[in-house]
């Protein structure tokens, strides 16, 4: 297996941490069986107003309920934006390699929109390699959200790149959006490179 090649993304290991957590996500409703659930209880009107807001959302069968259109590495030292555009070709993004200063504090914030229905325990995963070896994997519980015009952001906690000659290279990142559901609603990879300075 090469360093492009990482091994094919499973469920299993979340599937056992969901069984070890006796965690059953709620089952499947649509909006409108939602938004006619419990009309004369006045406290989950507002709480579904606070989720989906006085906008009325038309649907669109023809786009998928969840689409994830850019990531970008939030890092104040950097000298430019560090962002990927995830609306393209993704196989154009995985020849591209993304520069980041050892040491440097960073911060991934992803960018999304829902389109139809509401969508409950979006995930962040991302599976890290270095030379085929599987070097790191980090889940992030992203939330449930309703549909709406605007984009959603969602921003990881801070983070310290790693630093020292050995810690320096090309990392390889295949990256998931999923749900509670095992929707996968966008897989991608992309390369890092963990460098001494910026520009070398």
């Amino acid at each position: 297996m090469s360093e492009n090649e990482p091994e094919a993304h499973t469920v299993e290991e979340d599937d056992e941490l969901d069984r070890k957590l006796n965690y059953k996500p709620p089952p499947q409703k649509s909006l409108q069986e939602i938004q006619e659930l419990d009309k004369d209880d006045e406290s989950l009107a507002k709480y579904k107003k606070s989720l989906l807001g006085d906008v009325t959302i038309v649907k669109d069968p023809t786009l998928p309920n969840v689409v994830v259109t850019r990531l970008t590495l939030m890092c104040d030292s950097a000298p430019g934006p560090i962002t990927m555009d995830l609306t393209g070709d993704l196989e154009a993004l995985k020849k591209k390699t993304f520069v980041l200063k050892e040491s440097s504090t960073y911060r991934i914030k992803i960018h999304f929109k829902i389109n139809n229905e509401i969508v409950s325990g979006l995930k962040y995963i991302q599976h890290t390699y270095r030379t085929s070896v599987k070097v790191d994997k980090a889940m992030f519980m992203v939330g449930s959200y309703g549909p709406r015009a605007e984009e959603y952001e969602y921003v990881t906690p801070a983070e310290e790149a790693p630093k020292g000659v050995l810690a320096r290279g090309t990392y390889h990142n295949k990256s998931y959006f999923t749900d509670d559901d095992k929707h996968d609603h966008l897989s991608w990879e992309w390369n890092l490179c963990i460098r001494k300075e910026w520009s070398e």
